[in-house]
């Protein structure tokens, strides 16, 4: 047997990559601590004193380097006009006001060779009408729409232009839907004023003209910072019967009842405005940007197929533990506070959103980091790999 210059080195590195890939191996879920009042055995994903969710969406928009390679999210081009939308002027979306921010500012325009890391995705809101009567306004929304009881999580900065809306929302109808929204003409940083409006469509609102604030499940809670100076986590646990908001993983409040969907949708990204005095107000008197650093969803899937490979994964994941020792394959998803919001922490998904085998344009089952916890199975393979490379350097 022979060393090699540096072999130790090399075995620390290789020893350290094979331990985070094996932390990866998440085939019977991903788990967080149960809210206290929540029962079990609901549907929601309760067990055992906390949440288990079979599913996972964890999207770096803060390394990817052009939001059209990303499977992942479709940006929308429609238009609303302004008696459909409730306001003096129609709403324009469009593909281009939804950009990758690259670390030179030229967005997309930045070759992939030589972009480097940015902050995440620009949602813009344009100052500049549409034909005299509608504002560029901008929506990113996930292509799948199987997204059922789960965690959704974003990092984002918010706009100090006065005059739009800023909303991170699930969606499955105009009476199903789970929503924070931002109202960047209620800031007042002489006032400390920060409000996010927390709400849930249902009936209910739907008989009230949509206006929520005439049911029980809208409330505006003050956020403890100015969320346009940087980046923050906020999150809702779509649960059964039950909804949760939370800000960098403090509670905000809680709606329960009937009133709280109860089938799948998707989750979208939404800055626009429309003129309504009452809302958004606007238009902005200069272009608006809202940046999202991140999205993690962690979920449970209403497609059938996909709930039979998580099924089959994760027996056959306990099967090999029982084999080994092992105490089975549940990954526990962590907190994120104001200090870690810009990048979200740890990712249970570590490929490079860049690479086509994880961002490729095609449907959303294309892309890696859209999965269920069993498409995480290849990782002991790699690390088989790995481990291999050690042997055969040691005794080579």
């Amino acid at each position: 047997m022979s060393c090699l210059p540096g072999l130790g080195l090399w075995l620390v590195l290789l020893l350290a990559l094979l331990s985070c890939l094996v932390a990866a191996d998440c085939e019977c879920g991903f788990a967080q601590d149960l809210p206290p009042a929540e029962g079990a055995g609901r549907g929601d994903g309760s067990a055992d004193g906390r949440l288990l969710f079979t599913n996972m969406m964890e999207s770096k928009f803060f390394e990817l380097r052009n939001i059209s390679r990303d499977g992942n999210w479709k940006r929308q081009q429609y238009n609303v006009s302004a008696r459909a939308g409730r306001g003096e002027y129609g709403k324009a979306f469009a593909v281009q006001n939804v950009y990758t921010l690259a670390a030179d500012g030229h967005g997309e325009n930045v070759d992939d060779a030589n972009a480097g890391p940015g902050e995440g995705i620009a949602l813009v809101v344009g100052s500049t009408l549409v034909d005299d009567e509608a504002i560029p306004v901008a929506e990113l929304a996930s292509a799948r729409k199987d997204m059922f009881f789960g965690s959704y999580r974003a990092g984002m900065k918010l706009t100090p232009v006065n005059g739009t809306c800023a909303a991170f929302f699930w969606y499955f109808n105009d009476t199903q839907e789970i929503d924070m929204e931002f109202l960047s003409r209620e800031f007042d940083a002489s006032k400390k004023l920060y409000p996010v409006n927390l709400v849930i469509q249902s009936e209910a609102s739907q008989q009230a003209g949509y206006d929520a604030s005439k049911t029980g499940t809208f409330k505006v809670v003050n956020l403890t910072f100015d969320p346009t100076e940087g980046f923050h986590e906020y999150r809702f646990d779509y649960l059964h019967n039950r909804v949760l908001f939370y800000a960098d993983s403090k509670l905000l409040a809680e709606m329960n009842g009937t009133s709280v969907p109860s089938g799948p949708g998707h989750v979208i990204l939404q800055h626009w405005s429309n003129g309504n005095s009452k809302w958004s107000g606007g238009p902005p008197k200069q272009d608006a940007i809202m940046t999202v650093s991140y999205v993690k969803a962690y979920f449970n899937s209403s497609d059938a197929q996909l709930q039979s490979s998580f099924a089959e994964a994760c027996q056959k994941a306990r099967d090999d533990d029982a084999d080994s020792g092992g105490n089975g394959r549940v990954c526990q998803i962590p907190d994120v506070t104001a200090s870690n919001a810009s990048t979200g922490g740890t990712f249970f998904n570590t490929s490079d959103p860049n690479q086509p085998s994880s961002s490729g344009g095609g449907g959303a089952d294309d892309n890696d980091s859209d999965s269920s916890a069993a498409h995480l199975s290849s990782t002991p393979t790699m690390a088989a790999v790995l481990l291999s490379m050690v042997v055969l350097m040691v005794y080579s």
